[in-house]
């Protein structure tokens, strides 16, 4: 009797574990609901950060094409009171690097988010460029004569 008891309390055991585990159809649904609220909650913020990246990369290289203009605006004025064949070299370097910052500045207004991708691509090489045009500017006073 004592072995039947136990069998039949082995048997029970062993039938109700399987069910134990399982999750119901609705509860597997609600699961799987709250997975996709997270994953739309998660996006979003990234898309958030992400669109916060770039509006604060424009607004940062914006500051630097004004100052570069006003790089430029002073350059201008330097060379005006320059004399000679030296002075028409110089205004054709300050209209190339005008040309240039004109171009950044159209470059950044019409940049479209279009995905992190190539936010990265963009950034990286407008970066570049920005340094470039800032170097130029620079090097531009420079007297090399020694």
């Amino acid at each position: 009797m004592k072995k039947t008891f136990l069998v039949l309390v082995a048997l029970a055991f062993v039938a109700a574990v399987p069910f134990s585990g399982c999750t119901n159809s609705a509860q597997k649904v609600d699961n799987a609901k709250d997975n996709v609220t997270q994953a739309k909650e998660d996006l979003d913020k990234a898309n958030q950060a992400y669109l916060a990246e770039v509006e604060a990369f424009k607004k940062e290289s914006e500051a630097k094409t004004v100052t570069y203009d006003q790089q430029i605006a002073e350059l201008k004025a330097k060379v005006a009171k320059v004399k000679g064949k030296t002075k028409v070299g110089y205004q054709k370097e300050i209209a190339k690097l005008e040309k240039k910052n004109t171009e950044m500045k159209n470059m950044l207004k019409d940049y479209k988010e279009d995905g992190k991708e190539k936010w990265t691509s963009f950034k990286t090489e407008f970066s570049h460029d920005m340094d470039e045009l800032g170097q130029a500017l620079k090097d531009f006073t420079v007297d090399n004569k020694k």
